[in-house]
């Protein structure tokens, strides 16, 4: 952890993808499996998702200290039961408000919601931004 997020960003997930973070461009979407996160403690691992670009991670369910990172950082996770439904490489859309992912043939996965305060969370950049910003219109 004495390196920044570009040279962490080097070797992201690269035990069980080598070329993740080569391939991976800004808005592509991470769907993974049950726990994803897990042993994942260090906001680290959540920012730099966000330093990569990621838009969102799609998964079952998530490594309870991941998920609350996550969000303080501004990285969208959708809970998504069926996740293992979407293939790799499958194009695919999301509404983040409406809790649906849509494959490229048109099914509709539904995602449980997302509270208001954590979808604040990621349209302001994360947490920091968010008290920046309203720091900011208190002034």
């Amino acid at each position: 952890m004495k390196h920044g997020l570009d040279t962490i960003a080097r070797h992201c997930l690269e035990g069980i993808r080598p070329e993740f973070a080569q391939q991976v461009k800004p808005g592509d979407v991470i769907v993974a499996g049950p726990n994803f996160g897990i042993g994942s403690s260090r906001e680290q691992a959540a920012s730099v998702l966000v330093h990569l670009g990621i838009a969102a991670v799609i998964a079952p369910n998530y490594a309870g200290l991941f998920h609350r990172n996550a969000f303080n950082v501004g990285l969208l996770l959708l809970t998504c039961p069926d996740a293992a439904r979407i293939e790799d490489g499958e194009s695919i859309t999301f509404d983040a408000h409406s809790g649906h992912v849509r494959r490229a043939g048109g099914e509709v996965l539904a995602c449980k919601p997302i509270s208001k305060l954590l979808l604040d969370l990621v349209e302001d950049g994360g947490l920091m931004n968010q008290l920046k910003r309203r720091m900011e219109t208190k002034a």
